[in-house]
């Protein structure tokens, strides 16, 4: 109940409503409260105090249940586009082998394509400390593999007996299709990549 007795009228229709009502109303000016309501009522609208505390209080002339209506759309479709972060984990061992390794990247590079962002880890225990090394290397290769589909947010980070990276997905623009590597002829590994078979022997 808007109980002043002026009021500020506002709002993108006050023209519109204006030449309906064939009366002298301005968006902006301030108006006899009584005379406000009146214009609502003969518009078969409704009059909604949008800022009370303001000197006078602002109001609207509008459909409230198609204001709310359209808030309702809108509050749908802003929690439409907050999508939720999915994080997927793979997880290494120092010397794992190189089918593993293809195993584990096949399905990283699928988490990668739907939406969710990787995060690898190679887990040393015991004595396998000592092949930090050969988990950075690990690492590296697996963020050289998938740089096609993602990108890592940092290098590779030790966490106590943990080496981690996080691997993002690439934007893509919307029903554009991810980049396949070409599997035709073979690529050189570069400098920084391992052949896992031979660290097994060591």
């Amino acid at each position: 109940m808007i109980r002043v007795p002026e009021v500020r009228l506002v709002g993108d229709d006050v023209e519109d409503l204006a030449a309906e009502l064939n009366a002298p109303i301005k968006a902006g000016d301030v108006y006899d409260t009584r005379r406000v309501k009146q214009w609502a009522r003969e518009a078969d609208l409704d009059l909604v105090e949008i800022s009370p505390n303001a000197e006078p209080p602002v109001v609207k002339i509008i459909d409230y249940r198609k204001f709310l209506y359209q808030q309702k759309q809108r509050d749908k479709e802003m929690k439409a586009k907050t999508v939720k972060t999915v994080v997927k984990e793979v997880r290494f061992g120092p010397n794992m082998g190189e089918h593993d390794f293809e195993f584990k990247l096949r399905h990283a590079r699928a988490f990668l394509e739907d939406g969710a962002k990787v995060k690898a880890y190679v887990q040393f225990r015991g004595r396998s400390i000592v092949f930090k090394d050969r988990g950075e290397l690990l690492l590296l290769r697996f963020m050289k593999e998938l740089e096609d589909v993602g990108s890592a947010e940092a290098m590779p980070k030790m966490e106590k007996r943990r080496m981690n990276v996080m691997i993002a997905p690439k934007k893509r623009k919307k029903g554009e299709a991810p980049k396949k590597k070409e599997g035709a002829a073979p690529v050189e590994k570069p400098d920084y990549s391992i052949d896992l078979s031979k660290l097994e022997e060591e």
